[in-house]
């Protein structure tokens, strides 16, 4: 009993750090973004590249994290709480959705293979930041249910 416990605690323990580490990785990527968003009119003379560099690097870091570190997690079936695993299956298709548009958007703006071209880069910095939202949204929804259960018991 006392070992189930303990396992149980560290498994809170380790969906806290988890949850810290996508959120602090969140919150990094969504500074970059204001700041990319914050230089526009782009032009030449202004450090456009190095931010849409940085941005793209933070953008797949943090959902490289959320998709290996948390969807995984619960899409292997490794996640035994039922509620944190119904979130999951509600919010997770329309995560995928966005994270596939946030990897066009690198792949048409991370110019260490080809060059940045910025005519489209506001509308595209702009649709991408309406699916970051719903991402968010998405995301909160699952925050919460890991968290709640946390606080609340396991929810066996």
């Amino acid at each position: 009993m006392e070992t189930k416990n303990e396992e149980r605690k560290e498994r809170r323990i380790g969906t806290r750090q988890m949850v810290g580490n996508l959120l602090a990785e969140r919150q990094e990527m969504l500074v970059a973004y204001c700041r990319l968003a914050g230089l526009e009119p782009y032009h030449p003379d202004k450090p456009v590249k190095r931010q849409v560099e940085e941005f793209c690097q933070l953008l797949m870091d943090y959902t490289a994290f959320g998709h290996f570190e948390l969807y995984r997690r619960i899409s292997e079936g490794n996640e035994r709480r039922a509620r944190v695993a119904k979130v999951a299956r509600l919010v997770y298709p329309q995560i995928e959705e966005v994270t596939e548009k946030a990897v066009e958007f690198n792949d048409k703006y991370d110019a260490s293979d080809h060059a940045l071209k910025l005519d489209s880069l506001p509308n595209d910095l702009s649709g991408l930041g309406e699916q970051l939202a719903l991402r968010l949204e998405l995301e909160e929804r699952l925050v919460k249910a890991l968290l709640h259960e946390i606080a609340g018991g396991d929810g066996h």
